[in-house]
């Protein structure tokens, strides 16, 4: 079987990982390259693990722990943004809480992958919610036309928290409110109620406001194509709600601590 048949369809999914990890699309595929560059010259770098998933993924934390600083400090000509701080310096706790809350694997599979016991795998889960709990709350705009959805995420978002701003279920109904209330954070729907689109509402209001949004859809897949700028967050309908409230924590705090450093 060829590393394109077996690995290739989890591309897409680690891309995202790769960008919420780091903070930016950029940062993100910065290390996914690297990862690719360095399985071409060699590919017995690979070593089998539990799933082909577990192995692609263990190999690209191999690839992160040995050049992210470089990657990093070549990124930024010199100067660390905020995000990329947080990268250097607690590197393990959010790999274990996007690897568990965002990206779904088991707790012996984020063991395998980062080559650490299911206590200190804990530890370091536990680590990572106290850092994220230090978020201030925010507003939050929900773009979604299922009422039964929208309601499990309004419910979500004040279990963190914080304040559930609205529901639209139209672009011009999501635009007027972003602009009415403006949010602090956005989930967003791709279809809505009158076939106009997340992505169309979305693109609208950033254009007024600078905040951070996680699409919610059934088809992640069409928005990982790498044919243009793709969300940082995106979660898969079925959701689980840990990975709703963890995508909530990680795009705060990403976003807060880049809007609110000193200059």
């Amino acid at each position: 079987m060829s590393l394109i048949t077996q690995y290739g369809p989890h591309l897409p999914f680690l891309r995202r990982y790769a960008r919420a990890l780091t903070g930016t699309q950029a940062s993100g595929d910065a290390y996914i390259r690297a990862s690719l560059e360095a399985l071409g010259k060699d590919p017995s770098l690979l070593s089998e693990s539990s799933s082909p998933r577990v192995t692609l993924y263990r190999f690209f934390h191999a690839i992160w722990a040995t050049t992210g600083a470089k990657l990093e400090a070549a990124g930024t000509a010199g100067t660390f943004p905020p995000e990329m701080r947080l990268a250097v310096l607690t590197p393990l706790r959010r790999q274990a809480f996007l690897l568990t809350s965002l990206e779904g694997f088991n707790r012996p599979e984020a063991c395998e992958i980062l080559g650490v016991s299911i206590s200190e795998l804990e530890t370091l889960i536990d680590e990572a919610h106290q850092e994220i709990e230090k978020q201030l709350a925010t507003n939050v705009l929900i773009i979604e036309d299922e009422p039964i959805i929208a309601a499990d995420l309004a419910n979500l978002v004040e279990d963190l928290g914080h304040t559930f701003a609205g529901n639209a279920v139209t672009r011009r109904q999501a635009v007027d409110m972003a602009r009415k209330i403006k949010p602090g954070l956005i989930l967003c729907d791709v279809q809505l109620a009158d076939n106009s689109s997340g992505i169309d509402a979305v693109q609208d209001i950033l254009a007024d406001f600078d905040l951070p949004v996680i699409f919610i859809t059934a088809f992640p897949e069409r928005l990982l194509t790498g044919e243009r700028p793709e969300p940082t967050y995106l979660i898969t309908k079925p959701f689980q709600d840990d990975t709703v409230k963890a995508a909530i924590s990680q795009a705060l705090f990403f976003h807060a601590k880049t809007v609110h450093e000193p200059s």
